[in-house]
């Protein structure tokens, strides 16, 4: 089972979204998503995010909450924790992202978007302010085939 954080970093009702474009061999090629990544030995949620969000965007977070836990259950790929975190204040400059693209998205154009499906179900819970959530999401290749949540 592997271990990762994913961040949404907003700014005046925009998320900043990475558009995966540049990794090869990335089950997320082409997908619109967070920043944020998998865990080193010894780190914890936390530990994960930070560094991941200053590797992929050159910024630290200085606020930020966690907001859920995310199962996936995939027939194609290994099955994953993530831990999903919102985050309002930051330090820094925004650099160039080795995995894609990164933009500030309006929170209300997020639908446009091409995401996985099991993505949108979260974005409704962060944008309902859930105070948190667990999800659990089973795919058939890309295809969404499960969904269940916990509030808490």
């Amino acid at each position: 089972m592997r271990l990762t954080t994913l961040c949404y970093i907003e700014k005046e009702d925009k998320y900043l979204m990475l558009h995966r474009v540049k990794k090869v061999n990335d089950e997320n090629h082409d997908k619109w998503i967070g920043v944020g990544g998998k865990f080193e030995e010894g780190e914890s949620p936390e530990d994960c995010l930070l560094r991941e969000v200053y590797e992929e965007t050159g910024l630290t977070l200085t606020a930020y909450r966690y907001r859920g836990l995310v199962t996936f259950i995939s027939d194609n790929w290994e099955n994953e924790y993530m831990h999903l975190f919102t985050a309002t204040e930051y330090e820094g400059d925004i650099k160039e992202c080795d995995e894609g693209e990164l933009v500030w998205v309006p929170k209300k154009d997020i639908d446009s978007l091409k995401l996985w499906e099991g993505d949108k179900l979260f974005f409704k819970l962060l944008e309902e302010e859930e105070r948190f959530f667990t999800l659990k999401l089973t795919y058939e290749g890309e295809e969404l085939v499960g969904a269940e949540t916990k509030l808490y």
